[in-house]
């Protein structure tokens, strides 16, 4: 049974002020910690939860049993009550321990990265099989956690060894009974994919296009330009999470083009686990499309990041793939003065620099710059499609030169 104080009712119309506390180490520094914040910050907004406050510390690595010095967290339990926070929220996976101690200190109740997105998740699926998902990942997430639950219950041991407390008892039994939703859960799925691969076989041999890339950097309008559709899009974290594929058909070159669950940093195993099916669709690709939020000031950190789970989705195997820019209606920079002789950043670059970089590490064809809302560039990365979608087309069908 869950601790009712540590859920987020999502009825309650009073506005919930959070206080976000990141950790900076030697392998993260202190503006990657402050620009993590601000992605946690922006999780937190999708879930409904105001980002009122934030606390970061250099530490070596995160406490194992607080996640934070004790010092910290007592200038934590200062701010919170000060400040009137109703909750904590901490950018990485807590254990049941380092929940427990801080929910201890700060009196509020504490949530961390994981069930953050766990939670938004929860709300955006819609099929059947985006909840199945989406609940077997919260319960293989709770199932460790479940200890922390009943530490208000005492747990009395009496002459015999054997003899258990109420809450231990209770503990057990709540194990149990997740573990058996876990495979039931499990089981469903099964049966939902094999489904699916049923349905991807019939589809024929036409190519396959993914749409890949960070969470929110217009994957839906990308798709609703190329295909003419009305895909579901939003300006918020995980706006889609069902698998979409629609036939697109380019100077009568037809091909299939799927928009995928978008990735983000420290995307929680579980998901990666429980979405493993949707995500066939980005193994069974014959090209893929990476869409980049230019405007976004991390962006070659978000590339970072889906290059890293891409490999590993895909186990070292290598696909092509078109690297589109996105939103370049909204990139700004800038302007170095003339006088300034240290070295130009990123943010002094302008989008013609930009573009020229790209292109001389990508290869020419191998890189878009679009507007998907204003459609500006979607008539030339229509073009690098059809050119790399006939490329594959010709290798399968030799013959069906009359298709171009």
């Amino acid at each position: 049974m869950i601790d009712e104080k540590n859920l987020t009712p999502k009825d309650n119309k009073e506005e919930i002020r959070a206080l976000l506390i990141g950790v900076s180490t030697p392998e993260q520094t202190e503006r990657q910690t402050r620009d993590y914040l601000d992605e946690l910050a922006f999780l937190a907004m999708t879930d409904g939860i105001t980002a009122a406050a934030t606390m970061t510390q250099n530490l070596d690595a995160p406490k194992s049993g607080s996640y934070l010095g004790s010092g910290k967290l007592e200038e934590c339990a200062e701010l919170i009550e000060r400040e009137k926070l109703d909750l904590v929220i901490v950018d990485d996976e807590l254990t049941a321990v380092q929940i427990n101690t801080i929910e201890k200190a700060c009196k509020v109740p504490v949530r961390d990265r994981t069930s953050l997105i766990l939670d938004i998740f929860a709300d955006h699926a819609r099929t059947a099989y985006a909840k199945t998902q989406v609940e077997l990942a919260q319960y293989n997430y709770m199932l460790p956690r479940l200890t922390r639950m009943w530490t208000h219950l005492d747990r009395q041991r009496g002459g015999g060894t054997n003899m258990r407390g109420p809450g231990e008892t209770q503990l057990e039994t709540d194990r149990q009974l997740i573990k058996r939703r876990i495979s039931k859960l499990r089981d469903d799925l099964t049966k939902i994919d094999k489904q699916k691969q049923t349905q991807r076989k019939n589809r024929g041999a036409l190519v396959r296009v993914a749409l890949v890339g960070y969470t929110n950097v217009g994957k839906s309008t990308i798709m609703n330009s190329l295909s003419n559709s009305e895909v579901f899009a939003d300006n918020r974290l995980f706006a889609t999470l069902d698998t979409t594929v629609r036939k697109v058909v380019i100077k009568n070159l037809p091909f299939l083009l799927s928009d995928t669950v978008g990735f983000i940093r420290k995307l929680p195993t579980e998901l990666i686990e429980s979405f493993k099916s949707t995500l066939d669709e980005v193994r069974e690709a014959d090209l893929l499309l990476h869409v980049v939020d230019i405007s976004h000031p991390a962006f070659e950190d978000q590339i970072a990041v889906v290059s890293k789970t891409l490999e590993e989705l895909l186990e070292g195997e290598k696909k092509p793939v078109i690297l589109v820019f996105n939103k370049i209606d909204d990139y700004s920079y800038v302007e170095k003065d003339p006088d300034d002789l240290t070295p130009a950043t990123k943010e002094n670059l302008s989008l013609e620099d930009l573009e020229k970089t790209w292109m001389a590490h990508m290869g020419e064809s191998d890189v878009a710059f679009v507007s998907a809302k204003t459609g500006q560039g979607m008539s030339e990365l229509k073009e690098l499609l059809y050119d790399r979608a006939k490329e594959i087309h010709v290798t399968r069908y030799p013959y069906n030169d009359f298709l171009y």
